[in-house]
């Protein structure tokens, strides 16, 4: 070690009156503040506690409470609460509670379906769109805009009266309805990235435009879209639930919670009060759990809500 190298220096202690040196801070470090607030967050728990409870009664309820969703039974219609049948039995002779859990399956399947599908066609088209800007992201947006300015509960009426309703064809048809909302969302969030130095250095590095992009712009963008995917969950099931309750939801024998409340609130003048409010129940309690989750993550990974 020469005198013009003093060699590596003791950080001594901290100075009255001056800030503190950090260090670099480490990717887990970086990573601590919102998974702490988001662990700290009483909603966040709720909403998860909620999720993983509703998950384990449509899933692995069937499992345990074995009941026929398929045959009609009139002789069991309308049975009260008790003895084999916790929740009753409704008009056709179906068991209520096993009718929640094949409700709830299908209902929770078509929102995690629709929030995948609608996270990634909107994110990597809101993504290209504002990576490129100029005429391309104009054109782009203005596409979106007109489909925004389509009513899409209309446009969803007229698809589904016009063919026969399939877990897959509605999955389609609210993807498709979907995906603007983040495309928006994501394309504002890379308008204020693709100035950013890292995004700079990798363009001089010799990275293309998809590379750009797929590795350094939406992981970047990656609390937008998974705030916006908790949201569509919730916003699907409520869509197949609103469709069910007017007629239009899934053919029998398929079930879900709309289907039950559209059956039930017949019925619900006569005392038979368990077939509306076991699925209203529930299906409350599961858009409020992913909205709370929501939330939860929206506070948590809001860079500017850290800071304050």
């Amino acid at each position: 070690m020469t005198a013009a190298d003093p060699g590596p220096v003791a950080a001594g202690p901290p100075v009255p009156g001056r800030p503190a040196e950090a260090g670099p801070l480490t990717a887990p470090a970086a990573r601590r503040p919102w998974a702490a607030a988001l662990a700290g967050n009483r909603r966040a728990l709720a909403g998860l506690v909620l999720i993983a409870l509703i998950a384990l009664f449509c899933f692995a309820g069937p499992l345990l409470y074995r009941t026929d969703q398929v045959t009609v039974h009139l002789d069991l219609a309308q049975l009260p609460p008790g003895g084999g049948h916790p929740l009753g039995t409704d008009a056709n002779g179906y068991d209520v509670l096993g009718r929640l859990m094949a409700g709830g399956r299908s209902s929770l399947e078509l929102g995690l379906a629709v929030a995948v599908a609608t996270t990634v066609f909107g994110t990597l088209y809101g993504a290209f769109a504002g990576y490129l800007g100029g005429i391309a992201d104009a054109l782009m947006m203005r596409a979106v805009d007109t489909f925004l300015a389509v009513p899409g509960l209309v446009l969803l009426l007229i698809m589904v009266s016009m063919f026969t309703p399939t877990l897959p064809g509605i999955v389609l048809l609210l993807s498709l309805l979907s995906w603007l909302s983040p495309a928006r969302l994501v394309r504002g969030e890379v308008l204020t990235l693709r100035t950013r130095e890292f995004v700079q250095a990798a363009r001089m590095m010799g990275g293309t435009g998809p590379r750009v992009v797929l590795r350094h712009l939406v992981p970047n963008a990656a609390g937008v879209v998974i705030v916006s995917a908790t949201f569509t969950v919730a916003d699907s099931i409520l869509m197949l639930s609103t469709l069910s309750f007017l007629g239009l939801g899934l053919p029998p024998p398929h079930a879900d919670w709309g289907t039950m409340l559209t059956g039930g609130l017949d019925f619900l003048y006569d005392g038979s009060w368990w077939l509306v409010y076991p699925p209203a129940v529930i299906l409350i309690a599961t858009v409020v759990a992913f909205n709370l989750l929501g939330d939860a993550l929206h506070d948590a990974l809001d860079v500017r809500l850290q800071r304050t």
